[in-house]
């Protein structure tokens, strides 16, 4: 009856790891997954001939790289999705202070591309962005933290996540990155939310981050015009929002037809913050909706699989991955339909980067391998072993 009730499966004695694997993992999220990937090949198809042209390039040579880079992703997520909660709180206890380490080390040993903003390690080949990969691994040493705390004679894991995370957001700011800055900030606020926490706390974190957004604004050129550009009546024609605008309104419901848009051309991020765009133009609304659909399956199903977890480290950071792949692309398309100030933010596994899809592909094999279906066991032995 228990395992009727919370869902879980008889894990057979001496079962191999690859039927195992594939009879307890949401493959509903992996199809997602798939066809996420297969909708971003399609628009690299439309949107980076135009850039491979002007650095002269193949006309295809991003999208082989997306491929490549893609195809890494993917491996990734599978191997990470067959590991147990444990072995994925070990690894992304690493990796946080590794991702933590180059994070720190921008300012000495980072670039900017030329774009104004220190967030890359160039190495030769391609280029490493540490927040991509510290994002994933940031929740699940939060929520472990989190967790850990609310046991008897547990670390003050609330106080040092707390400062973990403003850490953190230092660093991003004196990028600056103030979009991965709020994913941080967003990803431990639902955490502790889901944990607990008081919402006169919460409240009071929210009087803090617009008071940082107010003293931002103040001294920091490239955040100011980024929001008076948002907030402006009169938008700019030759800015890359009212490009992206223009090609959201001409796509209609039906869109232009395969390679009839024209914002590939005018669009120097067409091919990454702005993908959307070029789904919009040449494949209309349709297109759009299948992408916000496949999105909202997956953090849906996320959050169904874990209610019935009862191990509080896995339902927290199963929530922490799941809201944050959500928001970033929440962000990512509002961005695109001037909702939200513009963020320098890629839409996970359809925009073009290598770190944001590698790093996502870890993100969603840490949130497969803690919504796989387990023997969740009763819920006296849990309690128990958490007072011994």
């Amino acid at each position: 009856m228990t395992e009727m009730a919370h869902g879980t499966v008889v894990v057979q004695s001496g079962e191999a790891i690859l039927p195992r694997w594939w009879r307890t993992v949401d493959r509903v999220t992996i199809g997602c997954i798939l066809a996420l990937f297969a909708i971003g090949l399609l628009l690299g198809f439309a949107a980076s001939p135009p850039l491979a042209e002007r650095n002269g390039h193949d006309p295809f040579h991003y999208v082989i790289r997306q491929a490549a880079f893609g195809g890494l992703a993917l491996m990734v997520m599978v191997m990470v999705s067959m590991l147990t909660p444990t072995q994925i709180r070990r690894l992304a206890v690493l990796g946080f202070f590794a991702a933590f380490g180059a994070l720190a080390l921008l300012p000495a040993f980072g670039t900017d591309y030329g774009q104004g903003a220190t967030r890359w390690y160039s190495l030769g080949f391609a280029s490493l962005q540490p927040s991509e990969f510290l994002k994933p691994v940031f929740v699940i040493f939060t929520a472990w933290m989190i967790a850990a705390s609310q046991e008897v004679g547990g670390p003050p894991g609330k106080l040092v996540s707390l400062v973990v995370t403003i850490a953190i957001v230092g660093f991003l700011a004196m990028q600056p990155d103030f979009g991965q800055a709020a994913l941080v900030v967003f990803a431990w606020c639902v955490i502790y939310f889901i944990a607990g926490a008081p919402m006169l706390l919460l409240a009071a974190i929210g009087v803090v981050v617009g008071a940082a957004g107010t003293i931002a604004y103040s001294n920091s050129e490239h955040f100011a015009r980024r929001i008076d550009g948002f907030l402006s009546t009169e938008l700019d024609p030759n800015t890359q929002l009212a490009y992206a605008t223009n090609a959201i309104r001409e796509g209609g419901f039906f869109g232009a037809g395969l390679g009839e848009g024209a914002v590939k051309w005018t669009l120097p991020d067409a091919h990454t913050d702005f993908i959307i765009a070029v789904a919009a133009e040449e494949y209309g609304l349709v297109l759009v909706l299948v992408i916000i659909a496949l999105f909202a399956v997956i953090a849906l199903r996320g959050f169904f699989r874990l209610m019935r977890e009862r191990d509080p480290f896995i339902r927290l950071a199963g929530a922490g991955l799941s809201s944050l792949l959500a928001l970033q692309a929440i962000i990512n398309m509002g961005v695109a339909v001037r909702l939200l100030p513009a963020k320098g933010m890629t839409l996970p596994f359809v925009s073009y980067g290598g770190s944001s899809l590698i790093a996502t592909g870890l993100a969603i094999g840490m949130l497969l391998a803690l919504t796989r279906t387990r023997p969740q066991g009763e819920i006296g032995d849990i309690l128990l072993s958490r007072h011994r």
